[in-house]
């Protein structure tokens, strides 16, 4: 066999063999890489760039070394689900950086982490002051994460007491101006609808590069033409100022109304509409 055709043949093995490794080890290999997992993939891509390159050598050889550090990475994940001992020993575990806005110097140090090291992690946050920051924490896989005070959390609607119903997760119909049916079909949506959704924008499909549908049944498109201006949808507006308009209507009425009973009817209407204004205004300003 030619040499450069053998070249190639122990190239593709490679990318099979490696392809198969990681898929067997998991998307953690790639996400979160620990201080093993990093030295595993380090080897195993050296071992795999033997395989394709290093002719001189039998080629089963580095199979069998590939084999070896595939085994003892599952034995080394298998270890760290069943014992904690054995995640704190393999992988570390966290560590405190900041503790009621102090910066905890030792364990800085401990970190290898310097003092612009830190401010660099918490401006990645938006976090410009330690004096805002109740507890931070660096996770084994080298990550910081943070807890500010409660004085400068952003507000909630729990802690407004304010409930909130779950929003589904907007679908993508339409991408590189190809219709998606199943994310149609998810929505309860057809293909008639969508271009009439097109018609209302006064684009055609072929120059919609993304489109995608809320919850609450908004279309938004994002066109290949970025100097065309796509209107923004009118429905929510046009529902909240007709909702106004009815209880000012009702409102009206009231007041101009001599009966008692009347008066009495077309307030308390008014202010009832006025409470379903007041609950549904944050959904149809959105």
């Amino acid at each position: 066999m030619p040499v450069w055709l053998e070249v190639i043949v122990r190239t593709l093995a490679a990318v099979l063999i490696l392809f198969v490794i990681t898929r067997l080890l998991g998307k953690r290999q790639i996400s979160q890489l620990s201080f093993f997992e990093y030295i595993t993939g380090i080897t195993i891509g050296s071992i795999t760039a033997y395989i394709s390159l290093d002719i001189n050598n039998d080629w089963y050889l580095g199979i069998i070394a590939v084999s070896v550090w595939f085994i003892v990475s599952l034995g080394i994940e298998y270890l760290q689900l069943k014992s904690k001992k054995a995640r704190d020993l393999i992988d570390s575990s966290s560590t405190v950086l900041i503790k009621d806005g102090k910066i905890l110097e030792d364990n800085l140090k401990k970190e290898r982490l310097s003092n612009e090291d830190l401010m660099e992690q918490l401006r990645k946050k938006s976090i410009f002051k330690v004096a805002e920051v109740e507890f931070a924490v660096i996770e084994p896989d080298g990550q910081i994460n943070t807890l500010l005070k409660n004085e400068y959390q952003p507000l909630t609607p729990s802690q407004l007491g304010i409930k909130v119903a779950p929003e589904p997760e907007p679908q993508t119909v339409i991408i590189d101006g190809n219709i998606m049916d199943e994310p149609l079909a998810t929505l309860g949506l057809n293909r008639h609808w969508l271009n009439t959704e097109l018609e209302k924008l006064g684009v055609s499909l072929d120059n919609v590069n993304l489109g995608q549908v809320d919850a609450y049944g908004q279309f938004y498109a994002d066109l290949y033409d970025d100097q065309l201006i796509v209107p923004q949808p009118q429905e929510k507006p046009v529902l909240l100022a007709q909702l106004k308009k009815c209880e000012a209507d009702l409102e009206m009425f009231a007041l101009s109304s001599e009966q008692e009973a009347a008066k009495k009817l077309y307030g308390d209407c008014s202010a009832r509409l006025q409470q379903v204004i007041d609950q549904v205004k944050p959904i149809l300003t959105q």
